[in-house]
């Protein structure tokens, strides 16, 4: 009954495994579990030293390859020695599809891993993952001219150029793979710079935007070689791109420039407190196209980078973080001066954000209509925290000590004097 199938299938062209292809692929199924073995085994033992290694090489992020590194491991080290194994020997059809299928599973893992912990969205992630496990797979089995060549006929000729379901798909896994090898290369240049001690935090900033603009640059040219493209197609482009740029792109552009000449040369820089126009606050950061500003309010302002390039700008931390806080105080002419003028140096000395030195100091500004008027000069080293709070701390302690030691506000007042007083209608 047996050889009746094994007849039967024979005539339709199907030809079942004979003894010697079933213990060969006995043999490469042991082989492809001691392969997985061992990559558990590396990413148990490795993994953890190489996301120790990455952390404090790379540094940490909010979805990095670090937490992923053991999975990274483990899913890499069986792919390397499956790929091994698979090229080692002339394997017959069966053992070869199940060393194919374990080497691509092994692969696209890898490939899961490694996109998503550089923030790749799971689209993408996931149809790279898909097309080279078939890619190995059928390489493996001997399918993959067929599907290359099977793809390259979907498709239309435009001149001499062709466009094809391959093509499609080559473009495709190399602005994956590219966009990939920038965003890697960023964290790791960008930790460097945050790592040198050199630099300050505005040099970093600068280093790692001109680093970023040259990343960029390498992906492009390595793009274009590997997808063929013709540079001298790019001669019109260049032309087209210059007339966009003189019209359309001059404010980007010219914001972009802005942004560099502001790091270079470091008149205004994050952390330093500035106003603009109405805008009051600390610079958060100094972006591609504009600085973002936080108020007190909590409220993020998004200035151009060419607005402060062109209009007046009042850093209060440009050269010194020291600011100097005026409160203007009004007493009575009956008060005794000396003794209000000691109590408002005592008021601002006690409070907590004055800076002892310099010192706090009392002038006598002028001889109003309803009262004398004072201001206190107080200074204090952190103006992100705000200049109204430390107005109102040291107002709220004078008006204590005034009314301790019974200095008199005053409050204007008026004498109204009446000439006459109109009568009242049907009187004499």
């Amino acid at each position: 009954m047996t050889n009746d199938v094994v007849r039967w299938l024979a005539a339709r062209g199907i030809d079942l495994p004979d003894t010697a292809a079933l213990i060969e692929a006995g043999i490469a199924l042991a082989i492809v579990f001691a392969a997985l073995a061992a990559g558990w085994f590396a990413g148990r033992k490795l993994g953890p030293v190489l996301a120790s290694f990455w952390h404090k090489n790379v540094g940490g992020h909010a979805e990095g390859l670090g937490p992923r590194m053991c999975d990274i491991t483990r899913h890499g080290v069986a792919a390397v020695l499956l790929a091994i194994l698979a090229a080692a020997w002339p394997w017959q059809p069966l053992a070869a599809l199940g060393i194919g299928f374990a080497e691509g599973a092994a692969v696209a893992l890898v490939l899961v891993a490694f996109l998503r912990g550089l923030g790749i969205p799971r689209w993408a992630t996931w149809t790279l993952a898909l097309l080279a496990f078939v890619a190995i797979l059928s390489n493996a089995i001997g399918g993959f001219n067929v599907i290359e060549s099977t793809l390259e006929r979907v498709g239309f000729n435009i001149g001499e150029r062709r466009f094809s379901l391959l093509s499609l798909l080559t473009v495709l896994v190399i602005l994956v793979v590219l966009f990939a090898g920038v965003r890697l290369a960023n964290r790791i240049v960008n930790h460097w710079i945050e790592r040198t001690q050199g630099f300050d935090a505005t040099q970093r900033l600068l280093f790692q935007k001109l680093a970023g603009i040259a990343v960029l640059v390498v992906a492009f040219f390595i793009g274009i070689d590997l997808l063929d493209v013709d540079l001298t197609a790019f001669a019109v482009f260049s032309g087209a791109l210059g007339l966009a740029v003189g019209f359309g792109l001059q404010k980007t552009v010219g914001n972009l420039i802005a942004g560099i000449i502001l790091l270079m040369d470091r008149s205004i820089k994050p952390g330093d407190v500035i106003v603009v126009g109405e805008s009051f606050g600390w610079v958060n950061k100094i972006g591609v196209r504009a600085v973002s500003i936080i108020t007190r309010d909590g409220k993020e302002h998004l200035i151009p980078n060419e607005n402060l390039m062109t209009e007046e700008v009042e850093n209060w931390s440009y050269s010194d973080k020291n600011v100097r806080v005026r409160i203007p105080v009004g007493v009575s002419y009956n008060s005794d001066l000396k003794l209000a003028q000691e109590l408002m140096l005592r008021a601002a000395t006690e409070s907590t954000r004055v800076l002892k030195n310099p010192k706090p100091n009392v002038w006598l500004a002028a001889f109003g209509d309803s009262s004398v008027e004072h201001e206190i000069l107080a200074w204090i080293n952190d103006p992100e925290g705000g200049v109204g709070n430390v107005k109102s701390d040291v107002l709220n302690r004078l008006w204590l000590l005034f009314k301790e030691h019974g200095i008199e506000i005053p409050f204007p007042q008026r004498d109204v004097h009446v000439k006459e007083w109109p009568r009242e209608r049907g009187s004499d």
